[in-house]
């Protein structure tokens, strides 16, 4: 009996070293690259400071007493919450729709699966660019379409009233492949069995889609719907390339307005305690949202 507990008492021991041994290497880049940086934006935030200089002015929560008045950065979490959830509402339905296609059709619908992952292989800021110039006023796919039937120019991009909804297209344009190939994904763990006994039962695709693939996908696509959330809230590059926040603040996102604090006006103090609001205000949103997909599947 003793030489077993010794045994196990050894194994025990054993794996605790294999798991220090692979985990260090991990732990070690989780505090240097996100624990550190978390914390020392914090810290920096009760400075006044430029971000260059060796000085600086301890203030303490003053930055914050800012960043909760600044009607600026909270027209910038507006703006952030307004794409999440188109994001959700268009990107997941849209992505869905593709992976069901694809998946229903089989291997005659190959062709569809390259195409339309295309805009995902493109980078954030070539889209951008991309998309800067078809849209743009004069010259534009849209201005000359519109010059066509003899209505004159369309600003999209220029206008404070369409200026985000155009982003938020462009955005779902780039990012729907994503959600297809997740999905895709996800009809794969549906067993093939399932589907042969819902069609020898004598039940149509649609009827299979919406009475058994859709409740089976349902956990996949929660983690869809977190993931869009959470990627929406800290948007950045390809709004900063199309239109710098502009026109105005009507597409502002809280991490253009944070790079601009922190780089262009070198204000890194008040700049630190935006990028932490945004901190919080992200982590308080996808715990909300978590917690009420939980709660709605236990009821």
């Amino acid at each position: 009996m003793n030489q077993k507990s010794s045994l196990i008492a050894r194994r025990k021991q054993s794996t605790n070293k294999v798991a220090v041994l692979f985990l260090a290497p991990v732990t070690v880049l989780m505090i240097v690259y996100i624990f550190y940086p978390i914390i020392d934006t914090f810290i920096t935030s009760a400075y006044r400071w430029n971000g260059i200089s060796t000085e600086k002015v301890f203030i303490g929560f003053n930055n914050w007493k800012k960043l909760l008045s600044d009607q600026h950065f909270w027209i910038a979490f507006t703006n952030n919450l307004i794409i999440m959830v188109l994001s959700i509402i268009i990107q997941l339905p849209v992505g869905l729709s593709l992976a069901t296609f694809l998946d229903f059709g089989g291997k005659k619908t190959t062709v569809f699966k390259v195409i339309w992952f295309i805009p995902l292989l493109m980078s954030s800021v070539a889209i951008g660019f991309l998309f800067t110039y078809a849209l743009a006023t004069n010259g534009g796919i849209v201005s000359t379409i519109s010059n066509l039937l003899g209505r004159g120019n369309i600003d999209l991009l220029g206008n404070p009233k369409t200026a985000l909804f155009t982003v938020i297209l462009v955005i779902c344009w780039q990012f729907i492949p994503f959600y297809m190939v997740y999905f895709m994904a996800a009809f794969t763990n549906i067993p093939v069995d399932v589907f042969e006994a819902a069609r020898i039962d004598g039940a149509t695709r649609g009827q299979y889609f919406w009475k058994i693939a859709l409740p089976l996908l349902y956990p996949s696509i929660k983690s869809a719907a977190i993931l869009s959330m959470v990627g929406s809230l800290k948007y950045f590059d390809l709004i900063y390339v199309m239109t710098n926040g502009g026109p105005g603040t009507s597409t502002e996102l809280m991490a253009t307005y944070m790079y601009k604090q922190s780089f262009k006006t070198f204000n890194m103090g008040y700049g630190s305690a935006v990028a932490s609001g945004m901190f919080i205000l992200i982590t308080m949103v996808s715990l909300i949202t978590m917690k009420l997909m939980n709660g709605r599947k236990e009821n």
